[in-house]
C-alpha cells in the first residue's frame, strides 16, 4: 500500500516549521528574561488576520510569519503570552495574562506522576489498602476545576488532581485502569512540583479495597477469533485527490489542512469547484473545544470535568498514525510540528491521515418500465487525527462527499474512567457496573466545533428552518369536504417547511428538535441561484443530547457553550475558544457566554457557527475492557447553492474500472439494452 509525506509548503495559514519553532524561542529568550525553571506551554503560528489575507490573495505581499508563544513561568507564577516576528526577528508583543492558567504540557504530567509516587502520605495511603510495591502504581493527573478544590488548598496556585491506578506488575505496558485506588485524591502544584495535599477518603471496602479481575485486550493476551478473511483496498491506479503542501483538491473541494497543538486539526479555505471557479464555503473550521462533566454524586467522581482542548492541548496527545490499523487503503499522512517543554521542536509523525473509502451508494435509478438502471458508488475523502486523551481515545473525522456535502463525526473509544465498589454495592443510575466492584459513572462527552462560515464570500444571515404543523380550522376536519374560507388546511395533512431568520446573537442560543426536523441554514442574500433563491449551507444536526447539569453549577459556568447546541456570533479576531484563552482553573463565564451578552447583530455578517455535539454515556459491560466506538456526527449540505445535484456527474463504477462489474449484467449503471 503506497505512503505519502508531505514537504513543507509556503502559505500564509502552513503550521510553523521545526526550524520556525526553535527560531521562535531563541528570538524570545534572546531578547526577553523568561526565568530558568519556566516552561515552553505552546508556540504555534499567530494566524494572519483575515485583511491580511485577503490582501495576499489578491496578489500582495505574504504577510509577517509569526509566532504566538505561551510561557508559564512557575518561579514568579506567572503566565506570558507573546508574539514572535519570525521575518524580523523580534518580538511584537508581550502580555502578562493576570491569574490565567495555560494549558497543562505532557512533560508536566510525568513529573506528576513521579512527584506523587515520591510523596511518603500517598505510600502510606497504599500501603493501608495492602500495597507494598507502590512502584506498581501509575498516577493520571486531571485539571482540578474550580469548585472541587479541597479546603486549604490554594486556587491561585497551578493545580493538577492525581488518580492513583495499580498495574499488575511494573511493566509499564500493563494497564491499571482495572485497579483503581479509589478513595485517594492527590493535589500538586506543577510550578513547584510539589504535593500540596494528599485525602483519603477510604477504600469502599476495608476488606476488597480492588475490584478482583484484570483486564485483557491485546493481541497476545486474547484467544482471536479465526473467521475473518482478509479485507484489502486496492487503488492500483493511486489515489484521486491532489496535494501540494499543505493544499488539497479532491472531486471539487479544496481545502488547506493545517494544525495547533491546542485543537489538532485545523482546515482552512473550504470551497467547492464549481464551472471552474472555487467558491467559499467556511474559512476556518476545528473542534474547539470539549467538555466531559460526569454526573454521579459519589465524592470520589463527581469532580470530573475535563476540557480536553483548553486544559490538555488535545493536538499534543495526538498519535501517530499506522496504515492498517488506523487508515486503511492508499495514505496520505501529514506530521505535526510543535514543541517541548524546552522550547525545542517535536516532529509527530503521521499525525493526520488522508485517505478514500467507498461508503455504499451514492444515488440510484431502476426504471421498472424499461428495465433500466443507473448505480452510483458513493466515495468520500476522509481527514482525520486520533487523540490519546489518559483513558479515552477520540478519533475524529471530516467527511467529503461527492455531492458537495460534508461531515464532521467523532469517534469514541478507550477505557472508560472507572472507580472500584463495595462487593455488594451497586451503583444503578449514577453509574454501572462494567465487571464485579467496577463502576462506571455516568458522564457525557461535548464537542464544541467552530466553523467560521463563508458562504459564496459573505456576509451570510442565519435562519432556523423546521417543521410548522397548519391549523384545521374552528370546525375541525372535514377530510371529504371542499376547503372554504375557514381553513386552509380540509384534509389535516398540511405542513411546511417555516423559516425564520435569527438576526442576534439571543435569537441564534438553540438546541436541537429532530421532532420538528430542525436545522439552520447559512445564506447569502447577494448571490442567487437560477431559482431566484439565496445560495447557502445548512446544518443538519445528527444524534445529540442537552446537558444535564444544573444551569448554577461549575461544569456549566465553566463550560458554558454546553447550554446550547447552536450559537452563532459575528467574526472577531479574538474570538476563537468557547470558553476562553485560558479555561484552565477558570470559575467560568468567559467565551460563548460573554461574548453574546451583547447580543450583537447577525443579519449580513460574517458569521460564525458554533455547534455542540453532545454524547450521553451510560456504561455497560459490553464497554469493558475496551469500549467499541461510539459515532455521533453532524452535517453540512448545500441548500440552492448549485443549479442541480453536484453528484450527477460521477462515472459508474465500470466506467472507472475500465471493466464491467460482475454479477450485475453487463456492468453496473448501464442500460440494459446497452450492447
Amino acid at each position: 500500500m503506497a505512503l505519502e509525506h508531505t514537504a513543507e509548503a509556503d502559505h500564509p495559514l502552513d503550521p510553523l516549521s521545526a526550524d520556525e519553532i526553535e527560531s521562535a524561542y531563541e528570538i524570545l529568550t534572546g531578547e526577553r528574561e523568561i526565568g530558568d525553571s519556566s516552561l515552553c506551554i505552546k508556540i504555534e503560528l499567530a494566524e494572519p488576520t483575515k485583511d491580511a489575507l485577503a490582501a495576499y490573495d489578491d496578489g500582495g505581499d505574504a504577510p509577517d510569519r509569526r509566532a504566538r508563544i505561551v510561557i508559564r513561568d512557575g518561579e514568579e507564577r506567572k503566565t506570558i503570552e507573546t508574539v514572535v516576528s519570525l521575518g524580523d526577528e523580534t518580538v511584537v508583543s508581550w502580555e502578562h495574562v493576570e491569574g490565567a492558567q495555560p494549558s497543562i504540557a505532557i512533560e508536566e504530567f510525568i513529573a506528576c506522576e513521579e512527584t506523587v509516587k515520591e510523596n511518603s502520605e500517598w505510600q502510606a495511603a497504599l500501603e493501608r489498602r495492602g500495597v507494598e510495591d507502590t512502584d506498581r502504581a501509575m498516577v493520571d493527573p486531571w485539571s482540578v476545576g474550580h469548585e472541587f478544590v479541597p479546603e486549604g488548598v490554594d486556587r491561585s496556585k497551578r493545580l493538577a488532581h492525581g488518580l492513583t491506578f495499580l498495574r499488575p506488575s511494573e511493566d509499564v505496558g500493563d494497564e491499571g485502569y482495572a485497579k483503581p485506588v479509589t478513595g485517594v485524591h492527590t493535589f500538586v502544584d506543577l510550578d513547584r512540583m510539589e504535593v500540596v495535599k494528599v485525602v483519603d477518603y477510604g477504600p469502599p471496602d476495608e476488606d476488597e479495597p480492588f475490584p478482583p479481575e484484570g483486564m485483557a485486550y491485546r493481541e497476545g493476551d486474547i484467544d482471536l477469533r479465526e473467521d475473518l478473511t482478509a479485507y484489502n483496498v486496492d487503488q492500483p491506479d493511486g489515489p484521486s485527490w491532489s496535494v501540494e503542501g499543505q493544499k488539497l483538491e479532491w472531486q471539487g473541494w479544496h481545502m488547506r489542512v493545517g494544525w495547533t497543538q491546542r485543537e489538532g486539526l485545523v482546515l482552512y479555505d473550504i470551497g467547492y469547484e464549481d464551472d471552474g471557479e472555487v467558491r467559499s464555503i467556511i474559512d476556518r473550521a476545528s473542534c474547539a473545544e470539549m467538555s466531559v462533566p460526569y454526573g454521579t454524586t459519589d465524592i470520589n467522581d463527581r469532580f470530573k470535568n475535563a476540557m480536553d482542548v483548553g486544559e490538555y492541548n488535545i493536538g499534543r496527545l495526538a498519535k501517530s498514525l499506522t496504515n492498517g490499523c488506523d487508515c486503511l487503503g492508499h495514505m496520505h499522512y501529514w506530521d505535526a510540528v510543535m514543541n517541548t517543554a524546552g522550547g525545542e521542536a517535536n516532529v509527530l509523525e503521521n499525525a493526520i491521515c488522508l485517505h478514500e473509502e467507498d461508503n455504499g451508494t451514492l444515488w440510484e435509478r431502476s426504471d421498472w418500465r424499461t428495465g433500466s438502471d443507473e448505480v452510483r458508488r458513493r466515495r468520500r475523502l476522509v481527514v482525520s487525527f486520533v487523540a490519546a486523551v489518559g483513558n479515552y481515545d477520540y478519533i475524529f473525522n471530516w467527511y467529503f462527499y461527492q455531492d458537495a456535502s460534508m461531515e464532521v463525526e467523532v469517534r469514541l473509544t478507550g477505557i472508560d474512567s472507572v472507580s472500584a465498589v463495595g462487593p455488594d454495592e451497586d451503583p444503578s443510575g449514577y453509574g454501572e457496573l462494567v465487571a464485579p466492584q467496577l463502576n462506571g459513572p455516568i458522564h457525557q462527552h461535548f464537542f464544541n466545533f467552530r466553523l467560521d462560515a463563508n458562504v459564496d464570500d459573505g456576509p451570510n444571515t442565519l435562519y432556523r428552518v423546521e417543521n410548522q404543523q397548519v391549523p384545521a380550522g374552528p370546525d375541525g376536519l372535514d377530510p371529504m369536504g371542499d376547503a372554504d374560507d375557514r381553513t386552509h388546511n380540509p384534509g389535516g395533512n398540511a405542513f411546511y417547511a417555516k423559516r425564520e431568520k435569527l438576526a442576534s446573537e439571543e435569537a441564534a442560543k438553540e438546541l436541537i428538535d429532530p421532532l420538528k426536523g430542525r436545522y439552520w441554514q447559512v445564506v447569502n442574500p447577494a448571490e442567487e441561484n437560477r431559482l431566484g433563491k439565496s445560495t447557502g449551507y445548512r446544518l443538519m444536526p445528527g444524534g445529540n443530547v442537552e446537558a444535564a447539569v444544573q444551569p448554577d453549577s461549575s461544569v456549566m459556568k465553566r463550560s458554558g457553550f454546553i447550554r446550547y447546541h447552536l450559537w452563532a456570533t459575528p467574526f472577531r479576531e479574538d474570538e476563537r475558544y468557547p470558553s476562553g484563552r485560558y479555561p484552565n482553573q477558570h470559575p467560568g463565564g468567559a467565551g460563548l457566554p460573554a461574548w453574546t451578552a451583547a447580543d450583537r447583530d447577525l443579519e449580513q455578517e460574517d458569521l460564525v457557527l458554533w455547534y455542540t455535539l453532545g454524547v450521553n454515556h451510560v456504561t455497560r459491560p459490553e464497554d469493558w475492557p475496551i469500549l467499541p466506538v461510539q459515532v455521533y456526527s453532524f452535517k453540512l449540505q448545500p441548500v440552492n447553492f448549485f443549479e442541480e445535484s453536484p453528484a450527477i456527474d460521477v462515472p459508474p463504477q465500470h466506467a472507472i474500472e475500465g471493466q464491467d462489474v460482475p454479477g450485475h449484467g453487463e456492468s453496473c449503471g448501464a442500460d440494459a439494452d446497452d450492447d
